[in-house]
């Protein structure tokens, strides 16, 4: 049996007459770009994370940066970024000219709240808290520390749509919630998307003017912005996916469940859950000393697998710049070395999910 990481096209097939209906809808409508499709999506999507406002963009790392360049956030200014992230998320940072200041994960693979105090100065003017493979950060004490020192608080969401801490929605607890709707995310589109969200009126409003060449009213430019629109298409196929997001993480949650139920082997790690908190199993990623020899032995049996991630950020070539050398962040680069996503995704069947529980337990 052959089971790839991720299926994307099960997810669509879920659906397909509302989908294609959808499309057409678009297509034959005349618009197609900032029209009621992202006017709908954008209402419908800050209903579901309880913010007030939501913002359309074109990617998640257009939600990132831009999230950073409307809190005024660039040169000389620093932002504490937990380590073992994507390295999207420092680009938010590092493209406004900031520059990143890394925290070692804990041991639910997000962000150690505890390590932050020891790391702000008086250059740092934000936390960048990231819900990684798809389980709500400690946001309690992190909201609390950010309060305390004055910081601006920006989450990456883009794996977590959807998950909780003691009942709120990621995205919401900060100044800005950044999402990215890349086909493979939980809630996922047919390309590139991605959206800001916020509580904050003036924010929400300088977003709609950044995202669209830093105009509000056509051909009067307030600022220098960007391009990054979500278009009408993403929007209203967006849409038809938000009315299904319910079923579609249940369905997640009842797989991990069973992996977590059955899966047991000395050498494999399981991911933890953290108490007060939701996940919605963007990834499930165990740990594993002897991961090399792991893939080797799942790729004769066609059982496909992903790293997320194999580089951290601190190491890549990118930002060699910021003189980071192996042994900088001990737990962060352990967990680059041993970390694996083992396939999960909707549509997934029984046999399937079986033969994955039963090749991992005879490694």
């Amino acid at each position: 049996m052959k089971i790839m990481p991720n299926r994307l096209d099960r997810g669509f097939y879920k659906y397909q007459e509302e989908f294609e209906t959808k499309a057409i809808d678009v297509l034959r409508s005349g618009w197609y770009v900032l029209g009621k499709e992202v006017d709908a999506f954008e209402k419908e999507f800050a209903a579901y994370t309880g913010a007030k406002h939501c913002i359309g963009l074109a990617s998640g790392l257009d939600a990132l940066w831009i999230a950073f360049r409307i809190l005024g956030i660039g040169k000389g200014d620093e932002v504490i970024v937990q380590a073992n992230t994507y390295i999207a998320s420092v680009m938010g940072i590092t493209i406004n000219g900031a520059t990143p200041v890394f925290v070692e994960p804990d041991e639910y693979n997000n962000i150690d709240a505890t390590k932050i105090e020891e790391k702000i100065t008086d250059k740092t003017k934000a936390v960048l808290v990231v819900h990684l493979y798809g389980q709500a950060s400690n946001m309690d004490s992190i909201v609390a520390l950010t309060k305390k020192h004055n910081l601006r608080l920006v989450e990456d969401c883009a794996q977590s749509h959807g998950a909780c801490f003691n009942g709120q929605m990621t995205g919401t607890f900060g100044d800005i919630g950044c999402f990215s709707f890349y086909p493979s995310k939980n809630l996922g589109a047919f390309g590139d998307a991605g959206a800001i969200v916020t509580n904050n009126d003036k924010l929400a409003e300088d977003a709609r003017i950044f995202r669209n060449y830093g105009s509000e009213k056509r051909y009067h430019n307030k600022v220098v912005g960007a391009n990054s629109r979500l278009d009408e298409l993403q929007a209203g196929l967006l849409r038809v996916r938000l009315r299904h997001i319910k079923e579609l993480t249940i369905e997640r949650q009842k797989i991990c469940e069973r992996y977590l139920r059955e899966l047991n082997h000395n050498k494999i790690e399981l991911p933890l859950l953290r108490d007060n908190a939701t996940t919605v199993w963007h990834q499930f990623v165990i740990h594993c000393a002897k991961r090399q020899c792991l893939i080797e032995y799942l790729n004769v049996r066609e059982i496909g697998t992903i790293i997320h991630y194999p580089i951290p950020p601190h190491l890549s070539e990118a930002y060699a710049y910021l003189g980071y050398k192996k042994g900088s962040f001990p737990i962060t680069e352990k967990y680059a070395d041993e970390v694996l996503s083992i396939p999960l995704y909707n549509g997934m069947t029984e046999e399937e999910q079986s033969y994955v529980i039963n090749v991992l337990n005879e490694f």
